[in-house]
């Protein structure tokens, strides 16, 4: 058989090989070929643009944002990035409502790839802490959804809703200066949240309509991509061709939800009348969402909602690996036996769901998959101390393996051409002037760290911080 007969049947064997491995993503390809779509893979494959690795994503509040923290957690640790996670003095956010600094950043978790902890925006420390290429990615809620759930999940921790009688949003919106103090300690959360975020003015009257095109103006010069949380299929997708990643990468379940005795339905006109007190956030979130369906229409609508069927499809295919079914059933933190799923609870009038992993589901599953199916339902809190042990493991072992290698250098150098070398170069030794001071004593200064943020000053310091989670 001819050389070129021998290379046309390996060919042929392996592209029957990838047909029968990749069956399911190969569908993927052939239905976005047929519509015509932009070409997106499922996996990688030699040619295509490679995956951007680099990604800070501004965590706001009540936005869905904590699913979206779990899906950056999950494909960091996936491709083996760095996740910057703060000190601990600033429990599981960088210290927030404190303006964001690279002093809240743990050292063993430097330099990032990605970040995705709740923060106050600080462009200016985020460029030095973040490689040049970052994309900048965030997530803004509809106004009025947003504030009742606010409203809600802190009731007992904002004192401009702990002064309302009966904890009535109603009353609050009828009178809001009422019981709002702008310089109050979490008072964030009571007016113009997404603002405050984002690094604004939450105060800025309404009136001042250059701040607030100004503002808007520099949120989409910074920021690549702002997602839409009553879009989120829809958002991903464009995440998906902003950043190149596979399919399997975007998956998620809903994480941080409200049970439905803990919602308070909004009567005819509280929409309006909260978006009047959040209209800073309220024109935010009107351009962005107008700008997201501009977007997506130059994907194309029979793309995009091609593509939104094939994400969901993915999902069921991973909840049936995970779950035997659907997406698991909703349980409160007393139901859920393993307590690295136990969602935090803000106060005895709120209650959070989340989900428990069936024993007897995932016995038989290899331990990658079972850690696969863990950490897509772990809470933003047990997740961010389970990252913060594994990469502070790796920052330890990368350590201990440059020690090593540098001992090993000096005991190949022959012990007499040091001394050869010395007598040459050096004067006379002086006298032992005390302990550890003779001949066979050595010194080692510890290195720098890669991050290179010891040496930056800030007005900020550290502190104590609440551990709450949103």
């Amino acid at each position: 058989m001819s050389l070129k007969k021998i290379f046309l049947a390996f060919v042929a064997i392996s592209t029957v090989s990838l047909l029968l491995h990749h069956g399911g993503h190969l569908n993927w390809t052939m239905e976005g070929f047929h519509l015509g779509c932009p070409t997106l893979r499922s996996h990688p494959s030699p040619g295509l643009k490679s995956k951007h690795t680099n990604v800070a994503f501004l965590k706001t509040h009540k936005t869905a944002s904590t699913t979206m923290q779990n899906l950056l957690f999950r494909f960091a640790e996936r491709n083996n990035l760095t996740v910057a996670l703060p000190v601990q003095s600033c429990g599981h956010q960088f210290c927030y409502p404190r303006t964001f600094t690279s002093h809240f950043v743990h050292p063993h978790t430097l330099p990032p790839n990605v970040i995705t902890s709740h923060m106050r925006f600080n462009r200016a420390e985020l460029r030095r802490l973040m490689p040049n290429d970052t994309m900048y990615i965030t997530i803004l809620r509809e106004p009025s959804s947003m504030f009742e759930s606010l409203f809600s999940y802190y009731n007992q921790y904002c004192q401009s809703f702990k002064r309302v009688p009966n904890g009535s949003l109603e009353a609050f919106l009828e009178e809001p200066w009422r019981y709002y103090r702008p310089d109050e300690k979490d008072s964030m959360y009571a007016r113009n949240t997404l603002t405050f975020d984002l690094g604004g003015d939450k105060d800025r009257p309404a009136t001042d309509v250059a701040y607030t095109r100004a503002f808007v103006a520099e949120v989409e010069r910074v920021f690549s991509l702002v997602m839409i949380t009553e879009h989120f299929d829809e958002s991903l997708i464009l995440l998906r061709h902003l950043l190149s990643w596979d399919l399997d990468e975007v998956l998620y379940v809903k994480l941080n939800m409200r049970t439905p005795s803990s919602k308070q339905g909004l009567t005819p006109g509280l929409p309006a009348k909260i978006r009047a007190w959040n209209s800073l956030d309220a024109r935010l979130y009107d351009h962005f969402n107008a700008s997201l369906w501009r977007r997506l229409s130059v994907l194309g609508t029979a793309c995009v909602a091609r593509e939104v069927r094939l994400l969901r499809r993915a999902q069921e295919r991973l909840m049936r690996s995970c779950f035997g079914g659907h997406t698991p059933p909703l349980r409160s933190a007393a139901q859920i036996k393993n307590k690295d799923l136990r969602p935090w609870q803000p106060s005895d009038k709120v209650d959070i769901v989340g989900y428990d992993l069936q024993t007897n589901l995932s016995r038989g599953a290899p331990s990658l998959a079972q850690e696969l199916c863990l950490k897509l339902i772990m809470p933003e809190v047990q997740y961010t101390r389970v990252l913060l042990r594994s990469q502070s493991l790796r920052y330890r072992r990368g350590y201990q393996q440059q020690s090593q290698s540098f001992q090993q250098v000096m005991r190949q150098v022959p012990p007499r051409s040091l001394q050869v070398g010395k007598r040459r170069s050096q004067p006379p030794p002086a006298p032992p002037q005390g302990p550890g001071s003779g001949p066979g004593s050595t010194s080692t200064s510890t290195p720098k760290h890669a991050g290179g943020t010891q040496g930056r000053t800030t007005k900020l310091g550290l502190g104590s911080q609440q551990t709450r989670a949103s």
